[in-house]
């Protein structure tokens, strides 16, 4: 049996066997994670999912405790995390899954490493690869057992939010290679290789980013976004299903 995490919104529902879940929590030294971790069995794997927003999705990106979920999970026992992102897309049309292999971070202000303890040990880790090759191979397989066959590489460009990027903004993460941006990507996938957890993202195109989409006024994105994020998030359910299938 694997413990596989599985961080994202509100979309715990989409699994089958969540409405069995159980409620997880434990206490911990870097305040409190954004939601109970809902634990369940499916396909023979144990799997942990955490509402990155909180369980009324009213936790903005720059206000989530990335370090108290990430090390609740750990705590948990989780042997994976397989994080769901809600995307704008540089290049890449709405509607589509992305599995990154890059990530550029553009965010400030935020917590992002256990190792800030000035008098405890400082660890200088690796993050030439910010996720897991492996992971992200069996993503893109999941990907196409599930008939959404995904974008196999990418940047995620990870701004600080809560509001949507401008469009002189969505050029210079153009310019930089980025193809997909975000506002939860980091630092939550740095603190996941600083736990040694295997971390890759599966990205949700919900709109086009600012200045890519000509004919969607700026009062229209909310509904662009509605549109797109209900059908991506029940494929990434799909997705999910048919990975711990394959697992």
């Amino acid at each position: 049996m694997t413990v596989v995490a599985v961080i994202g919104g509100t979309g715990a529902a989409l699994f089958p066997r969540a409405a069995e879940s159980e409620r997880l929590s434990l206490p911990g030294n870097w305040g409190t994670a954004s939601a109970e971790v809902l634990a369940w069995e499916q396909y023979g794997h144990r799997v942990l999912f955490l509402a990155r927003h909180g369980e009324a999705g009213s936790i903005p990106p720059h206000r989530v405790n990335y370090r108290a979920n990430m090390r609740l999970l750990a705590d948990l026992g989780a042997e994976q995390v397989i994080a769901l992102n809600a995307v704008g897309g540089i290049g890449v049309p709405s509607g589509a899954l992305v599995v990154p292999d890059q990530l550029l971070d553009y965010t400030w202000g935020r917590p992002h490493t256990f190792f800030d303890n000035p008098d405890g040990p400082t660890e200088f880790v690796d993050f030439t690869e910010p996720y897991d090759s492996n992971l992200r191979k069996s993503l893109i397989k999941a990907c196409a057992a599930a008939g959404s066959a995904a974008i196999a590489t990418g940047t995620y460009g990870a701004t600080q939010g809560p509001r949507l990027e401008s469009a002189a903004e969505i050029r210079r993460l153009r310019q930089d290679g980025c193809t997909v941006v975000g506002m939860t990507g980091m630092p939550e996938a740095g603190l996941a290789r600083e736990l040694g957890l295997p971390y890759a993202c599966l990205a949700l195109v919900v709109n086009a980013a600012a200045g890519s989409a000509t004919d969607i006024e700026p009062a229209g994105i909310h509904a662009a976004i509605e549109q797109h994020l209900q059908a991506t998030v029940t494929a990434a359910g799909r997705v999910i299903s048919c990975y711990l299938e394959q697992l």
